[in-house]
């Protein structure tokens, strides 16, 4: 079963849980955006509307960072950072996002115009530069290569996940371009942007930061400064997040190749192995060799190597 499987349905979980919160940060961001490049387009001519550029990159870039910490917070099923906290968490990791963001953006532009696939798989691979900016406390540069080392193996799945995203994306605008059918053509135009941004940048931001958490509990790694390797990191049990008995199994018993865990595991009781296979084995578990198909050439599937085994319950 692929480490991804279900993750539309956790994100829109968590989505329609915090609405109001993750609504909030985004039309607040993009409100304070569009009324500052206004102004300065109004007030100083060409030389305000290239600042006004500017400036609304620097809002994409902050709503990226924000919400990517929102959906980090509410991971335990609350709201532990208000509008201000969050976005003051996430001011720090702007820069570095937005010189990670840059260089990506030209990288696959490149790509694209090369023929179309490279565009492609810089898009997939280097997907998880903001969470790893954001939540792993990565720097800009070396953000591009943690990405690719965490969704190697399982970029099939990856990209097939934001694939729907996309089509997600595009019902949200044609259903809003329908409904503001009767208003002036600029208008129009304005207004869905901002409301299928408000909308969707939350839902995104969910998906994305979802996935991070996913793989790196798939290949061992600490997704937070301080957390164990391997750790899912969603809250207490009967909590919202992945990893839970009702969700993916026991914590910590899922994605371990060849399906064994520590003595004492989650097997028959006393912890002996059953004949012919792994004691501590969930069902169904995840990250096993051959579980998902990376890019040719990208590396092994299923990130089953020995270094990167996911560690056990604590």
């Amino acid at each position: 079963m692929s480490p991804l499987s279900g993750v539309l349905g956790e994100a829109w979980a968590t989505y329609r849980r915090h609405f109001q919160h993750f609504i909030l940060i985004s039309f607040v961001i993009y409100l304070a955006v569009a009324i500052v490049t206004a102004l300065l387009s109004w007030a100083a001519g060409t030389v305000g509307t290239f600042i006004g550029v500017i400036f609304s990159l620097f809002g994409m870039f902050l709503l990226q960072a924000a919400l990517v910490k929102a959906v980090q917070d509410v991971r335990d099923g609350r709201v532990d950072l208000n509008l201000q906290d969050t976005i003051s968490a996430a001011l720090p990791a702007v820069g570095k996002v937005a010189v990670a963001a840059i260089l990506a953006s030209i990288g696959i532009a490149i790509g694209f115009a090369l023929i179309i696939v490279p565009g492609l798989i810089l898009l997939t691979f280097w997907s998880l530069i903001v969470p790893w900016i954001v939540i792993g406390g990565a720097g800009a540069f070396d953000s591009f290569g943690r990405s690719w080392r965490t969704v190697r193996g399982y970029a099939w799945n990856v990209f097939g996940t934001f694939v729907l995203v996309f089509l997600i994306l595009i019902v949200v605008s044609i259903v809003l371009s329908v409904i503001l059918l009767a208003l002036p053509s600029a208008w129009r135009s304005f207004i869905s942007s901002v409301v299928s941004g408000t909308l969707i940048a939350p839902f995104t931001a969910a998906v994305v930061t979802l996935i991070y958490y996913r793989l790196t509990a798939v290949h061992g790694e600490a997704a937070e400064p301080g957390m164990a390797p391997g750790a899912p990191g969603y809250g207490p049990p009967g909590g919202p997040g992945y990893g839970q008995p009702s969700d993916y199994g026991p914590p910590g018993g899922y994605g371990q190749p060849g399906g064994y865990g520590p003595p004492g595991g989650y097997g028959p009781p006393g912890g002996t192995e059953p004949p012919g296979g792994g004691y501590g084995q969930p069902p169904g578990g995840y990250g096993q060799p051959g579980a998902g198909a990376g890019w040719p050439g990208a590396g092994p599937g299923g990130g089953s190597e020995e270094g990167n085994r996911p560690a056990g319950p604590a």
